[in-house]
Formats: structure tokens, sequence, C-alpha cells
């Protein structure tokens, strides 16, 4: 079913859609919910808070890329439950970490997607965001400082240490350049 069609029939109070609407997005979506969350049920509440807030907002959907749309609603969703939690790593000066850095970076494109998953999910939550928001959503630096409520430079220092805890875990595992 076309996503315009099938938001209609979810606005409409489809049920049907609105299964639909869930099992066609879920799965990915999960995923993005993952990178965030500490566990897989924390990602899992993450998820269904986030489909209630996308069931109850759909009618402010205005076209355009559905996905997109979604996982802009699980990002946020996930942010809000990691302020929640009040993890986020104080201010650090980015020079402060910036001698932990190897010029040379590592290659991630030959990982698999799952391993390198793990690894992401074993950083602490402020890197895990940081990198996350930065590394494959694409968010600027200020775009996560406002949305996170810290400095650029909190940004920027929690993303070297990410790629250092990164690159520090590849070399124990032998990944190397």
């Amino acid at each position: 079913m076309d996503d315009s069609i099938l938001v209609k029939k979810c606005i409409d109070g489809n049920q049907k859609a609105q299964r639909e609407l869930f099992e066609k997005f879920a799965p990915k979506m999960l995923g993005v919910c993952l990178r965030y969350a500490n566990s897989r049920e924390e990602a899992e509440d993450v998820l269904q808070d986030s489909f209630v807030k996308i069931f109850s907002k759909l009618n402010l959907y205005k076209g355009g890329s559905l996905e997109g749309w979604i996982r802009r609603i699980m990002i946020n969703t996930s942010l809000d439950q990691i302020r929640k939690e009040k993890k986020f790593v104080n201010d650090v000066a980015i020079d402060v970490v910036d001698y932990k850095m190897e010029h040379n970076s590592y290659i991630l494109e030959s990982m698999h997607a799952n391993d390198l998953l793990k690894l992401i999910n074993e950083m602490p939550q402020g890197y895990r965001t940081v990198f996350n928001m930065f590394a494959i959503e694409g968010f600027s630096h200020k775009e996560i400082a406002d949305q996170l409520g810290v400095t650029e430079n909190t940004s920027k220092s929690q993303y070297s240490r990410a790629k250092a805890f990164l690159q520090t875990k590849m070399k124990e595992l032998g990944i190397e350049r």
C-alpha cells in the first residue's frame, strides 16, 4: 500500500492500516532505537513510545519521506529517554582527548554491521549518543548541542572519545589499518 494511502487510513482509525504501518517500519526503527538505548528492552520501550507519538501526531505529517519523519520521532524519543536518565557526561575540553586520537582512521566498512553495533553499544551513553547523531544520522555538532542541551565542545569531545573508544576496541580485536 502506498504510504500516503496508509497514512490516511491510519488517521481514519483503520486498525489494519495501523498494524501495517507498524510492521512496515518497526524492524528498521528498532535498529535506530538500539543504537541509542542501553538494552534491547529499553529500545523496545522507546520504539513503543515512539509509535504512540507517531499515531497521535500522524495528522501533522505533511508528506515527503514517511520513513524520515518516523526516524526523526524515533531519534527524538530516544534522546528524551536519555535526558530523563541524565547520563550525559559533563563538558570536557576537546583538547583533553585529542592526544588519544590517531591520525589514521580505521576502516569501519570492513566490519559487519552487527559487529559494529555491538561495539557502539559498549560505549558509554554520552559517547554513543553523539556518535550516532553525528556519524550515523548526520547531525552537526551545533544541532547535537541544541538537541542535548550541551555545548558544541561537549559534542565534539564526546565524538572524539567515541572514536578513540572504537579504535581501542578494534585494536583489541585485531582490526587495524
